[in-house]
């Protein structure tokens, strides 16, 4: 018998409906940590839709994300509901346009190290 974990579950959620999501510290717009910042440039450099989800609130958050993708560290990038990785692999894959072929879109020719980039459209934390 399987206990009932509602937080779990929305992750679980999140992760399902969301072609790509980022679980990080902070937001887009104010990331509260360098490696968390990083991969969401990497995502603005490819102008692609992205949920975010900031872990710093609840820490059960950070905690049952983990346990779901025995993953330990933050950031945690989603594409199709598939772990791809943490800041270091979103920077490697974003580097070798490996990402762009994941996400499905063109890498732009004068992409750079991501640093910044557009805004993404939308925001929302359901986990809190």
């Amino acid at each position: 018998m399987s206990e009932s974990n509602p937080i779990r579950d929305a992750i679980a959620q999140a992760i399902k409906e969301n072609p790509v999501i980022i679980f990080m510290k902070g937001t887009p717009e104010q990331p509260a940590c360098g490696f968390s910042a990083r991969a969401v440039a990497a995502l603005q450099a490819l102008n692609v839709e992205f949920a975010a989800v900031d872990v710093l609130p609840d820490p059960r958050i950070r905690q049952e994300l983990s346990a779901l993708s025995n993953w330990p560290t933050i950031p945690q990038v989603f594409v199709k509901g598939e772990l791809i990785g943490g800041s270091d692999i979103v920077l490697e894959m974003f580097e070798s346009g490996e990402l762009a072929k994941v996400l499905g879109v063109e890498q732009p020719a004068d992409a750079q190290a991501p640093d910044a980039g557009p805004k993404p459209l939308g925001i929302e934390n359901r986990l809190v």
